[in-house]
């Protein structure tokens, strides 16, 4: 069980990694919801390496809000590599950010398709390097009802930020 200490743990680790690096971060968030934002933003100082979050619940949203192109979702849907790669490239470009993170997922009870059962979920972090933006995409399967696989969610994205940091590093 992912618990709030170990978020708010993540989050503070993420934050003295942000401000230690002079960047500021943005989230574009589909199953968890804004949960990121939230976690991320219960850290005091956090308006110094936070810069916004957006939560693009729907295809329209991530169109609309993010770019992502419709015929990446009707080709690969919104639970995939490459709907999460433009989500979180939207983000970064829109915010202006340097690193940004983007989750999609099916947190359940249902919505689970063959090749896309309960509790799949695509990460992204996408960071600025140079005049490039350099992105990472990962999948993974969470056990347990919808909060478990949310919570599990919320505490990889965070993981995924610290690597991103990492990355970013000059």
């Amino acid at each position: 069980m992912v618990t709030d200490a170990t978020l708010f743990a993540l989050a503070e680790a993420v934050g003295r990694q942000l401000l230690a690096a002079r960047r500021r971060l943005v989230t574009a968030e589909s199953c968890t919801a804004g949960w990121i934002a939230k976690a991320l933003t219960d850290v005091a100082g956090s308006s110094s390496w936070f810069d916004c979050g957006y939560v693009t619940y729907s295809n329209d949203a991530k169109t609309r809000d993010l770019g992502v192109p419709t015929a990446v979702l009707a080709r690969h849907g919104a639970v995939s590599e490459a709907a999460v790669r433009a989500m979180a490239e939207g983000a970064l470009q829109r915010a202006g950010a340097d690193i940004a993170v983007a989750t999609s997922g099916i947190a359940g009870p249902d919505g689970g398709v063959p090749g896309k059962p309960v509790g799949t979920v695509w990460f992204a972090h996408a960071a600025r390097r140079g005049g490039a933006i350099d992105t990472v995409a990962r999948q993974r399967h969470f056990q347990g009802d919808r909060e478990a696989v949310r919570r599990a969610s919320v505490r990889f994205a965070l993981e995924l930020i610290l690597e991103a940091c990492a990355r970013a590093a000059p």
